[in-house]
């Protein structure tokens, strides 16, 4: 395993979130969820509630590692010498749930085929599998209204995802937020798992929805049925495991 190392001061709790979102990045990249240099994933910096770090505009997930992670203001303004911009797609974006949502440590914006299909849908998420069950009913909607590079969108982003903490952007893709990397990463794995099997479920035949009687027992158990640690924990150390055998250079 590589020794990590760090290019400019910071607290040791700023360097492990580095690394924890790093990884993030490169098992987003690992999966496919990645798309050119575009979409983002950012945290919070720890003990600075308005700072946060961001993947550099220029860069593929597959090349984002601890130390070049772009650390900005909700100004936009960047806090580390960095040669790459910020993305202002990704700025105006998550500054805004940053800024306004205490608990959003964590946002994470896709375009992947299977969210981006369900995006461009009149019905959305529909209740028709196992993954999706458990979000019928968390899941916010955000009509498409172009590049999200103009601020004034805000107050409508913010209205539309009222007390929820996932959102499908309509033609656009899907939005995750969480307390934590591993909370927001699962929440994300099993929304894209439930876009990619209503994809499929389209193709094999006619849907067959699940009652709501069941979605709420469902539900239910499944927030029973959290493993140790935490919502996600264990299944992030697993995936962090696994990209670290094919490249730990994100560790750096």
């Amino acid at each position: 395993m590589a020794t990590a190392f760090r290019k400019s001061p910071m607290t040791d709790a700023e360097w492990q979130a580095r690394q924890q979102l790093a990884a993030c990045y490169r098992i987003f990249a690992h999966y496919g969820w990645d798309e050119l240099i575009y979409t983002h994933i950012s945290l919070r910096v720890p003990g600075e509630d308005e700072a946060f770090l961001i993947n550099p505009f220029g860069l593929m997930y597959s090349e984002v590692t601890a130390s070049n992670l772009l650390k900005i203001d909700i100004n936009g303004n960047k806090l580390t010498d960095s040669n790459y911009p910020v993305n202002r797609a990704g700025f105006v974006q998550h500054s805004l749930f940053h800024r306004h949502l205490s608990d959003a440590h964590c946002i994470m914006h896709t375009h992947t085929t299977a969210g981006m299909a369900v995006a461009s849908t009149q019905e959305g998420l529909t209740p028709t599998s196992f993954y999706a069950g458990f979000f019928i009913g968390q899941v916010a909607y955000h009509d498409f209204e172009g590049v999200t590079i103009n601020e004034g969108e805000g107050p409508r982003f913010l209205e539309d995802l009222g007390d929820k903490r996932m959102m499908i952007l309509r033609n656009h893709g899907l939005l995750v937020m969480g307390e934590t990397v591993p909370e927001a990463f699962f929440r994300y794995f099993m929304l894209e798992r439930a876009c990619q099997i209503q994809i499929a479920t389209r193709q094999a035949g006619t849907p067959l929805s699940i009652p709501q009687s069941v979605i709420d027992v469902h539900q239910g158990d499944m927030m029973g049925a959290i493993p140790p640690g935490g919502f996600g924990t264990t299944e992030f150390a697993a995936l962090t495991r696994v990209i670290d055998k094919i490249d730990p250079s994100w560790r750096d």
